[in-house]
């Protein structure tokens, strides 16, 4: 496995860097040369430099594995919808793979090739084997530095949440795809930890007379079906899925969310939080959640996304008007069947 790093800090507001001098250690993987942003009236809610260097510090721990089972559960779900997918794919990119969570669970007889992209550097360094001939590359998920055309799959396992232009973030997956490629994605939903943020809000109204937001926001999810329509997408499909794990505490939850690398990082976060408000939080989470064996629950909402790049070949609805039957008729369907199977006999 090869490793490619971009040539500058990724910033925003800057062009996008060029990989070393617009080459991969691939000769064979479309590198597009610089260009500017476009997106700087975007409001920044997340401190991108802030989480990268969050992952970094996880993915550097020694115990980085013990923290991993939410992000293999999900890569795991995520993998399954590529098998779902009848076809092979020539080359594909796992977009903010992390260690590899959707990769080890891939085969290649669906993926010939495959490149890794993240932003956090130690993590790639890390990268689970794969039996799949991979490359890795530093990149941001608003500014992916590969041709137009490039890709016959993108995947993508809990790192879109933290993108500050969720709409550009789709449009480059939507660019990078072929034609009649597909995006296969999961990132965190709305009702996300929705116990972790009561407790601490009722804690801090308590304790300080108001509060802030400790939990990071994330996407509804009518949005995310708009925001991929509005970039191109088609025959989208959108579900949901919690996933529920108990924790002996609620520091315990917030101590995995740190080895997971899915601390805050949003810009009004607060950085220190009293003392007071914290075993507060706690005791609130316990008395409203708690179970019976003293565990207290915390939910993960799961948006899985499927989105198609047009191509003539796909499945297209019929014109207005040239239906046979109308709505009204539906109901005579059981009718004209019996007949129809009558006839036959």
């Amino acid at each position: 496995m090869s490793s490619v790093a971009l040539g500058g800090p990724l910033c925003r507001r800057c062009c996008l860097a060029v990989l070393r001098g617009g080459r991969t250690s691939d000769p064979t993987v479309p590198v597009r040369r610089a260009a500017t942003s476009g997106t700087e009236n975007v409001f920044n809610v997340f401190d991108r430099s802030m989480k990268r260097r969050q992952k970094n510090w996880a993915a550097s721990q020694e115990d980085a594995h013990q923290y991993e089972y939410l992000r293999e559960e999900v890569g795991d779900r995520v993998a399954d919808r590529v098998f779902d997918v009848a076809r092979m794919f020539p080359f594909a990119l796992d977009l903010g793979c992390g260690r590899g969570y959707i990769s080890r669970h891939l085969t290649k007889e669906v993926v010939e090739r495959l490149v890794q992209a993240d932003v956090c550097e130690e993590a790639l360094k890390k990268c689970a084997a794969s039996e799949i001939p991979t490359i890795t590359v530093i990149a941001d998920e608003e500014f992916l530095p590969f041709k137009d055309n490039t890709f016959d799959l993108v995947v993508s396992s809990l790192s879109l949440h933290w993108v500050n232009d969720l709409p550009r973030a789709f449009q480059e997956i939507y660019r990078v795809l072929k034609n009649d490629g597909v995006f296969i994605g999961a990132m965190f939903g709305g009702e996300t930890l929705y116990e972790l943020r009561c407790s601490l809000q009722l804690a801090e109204v308590e304790r300080e007379g108001g509060f802030s937001p400790h939990v990071s926001p994330f996407t509804a999810v009518n949005d995310l079906g708009n925001l991929m329509g509005r970039a191109g997408f088609n025959m989208l499909t959108v579900d949901t899925d919690e996933i529920q794990i108990h924790y002996p505490g609620m520091f315990e939850l917030m101590k995995d969310l740190q080895g997971m690398g899915e601390s805050n990082c949003a810009w009004n976060r607060r950085c220190l939080l009293h003392r007071d408000s914290m075993l507060a939080a706690a005791a609130v989470y316990q008395e409203m959640y708690g179970e019976e064996d003293g565990s207290v629950p915390a939910t993960f909402q799961i948006y899985c996304m499927i989105g198609w790049k047009p191509h003539e070949s796909q499945a297209k609805p019929l014109k207005r008007g040239s239906a046979t039957m109308s709505f009204g008729e539906l109901g005579k369907v059981n009718e004209i069947v019996s007949k129809s199977k009558k006839d036959d006999t």
